[in-house]
């Protein structure tokens, strides 16, 4: 499969993304490297290889809940650099574009 210029801008469209045209050239490229990387992978014989579930046998070892001690609301306040009755304010980090 060839990745052509306006596959790119296909996926920059809708990634919201912005490329200049030396930026979706280096893409192009990157995009057909990996594209022939997985094709080799095509062409390995995989017959009696079962499919891979997870990429290794280890378990999730689980702790128990353990109540510990915390800070009281009062403690926390008074490291406040700005509070609003009994929250912390905050500035505004999201804006519409």
């Amino acid at each position: 499969m060839q990745v052509t210029n306006s596959m790119v801008d296909k996926l920059a469209h809708l990634a919201k993304l912005y490329f200049s045209e030396t930026e979706k050239e280096e893409i192009r490229e990157d995009l057909q490297k990996m594209i022939a990387f997985v094709d080799r992978l095509n062409h390995l014989d995989l017959d009696g290889v079962p499919p891979l579930t997870h990429m290794s046998g280890d378990v999730n070892v689980w702790r128990d809940d353990e109540l510990k001690g915390s800070v009281s609301h009062e403690e926390a306040m008074q490291n406040a650099p700005d509070a609003a009755n009994a929250f912390f304010t905050v500035p505004k980090v999201i804006r519409k574009i």
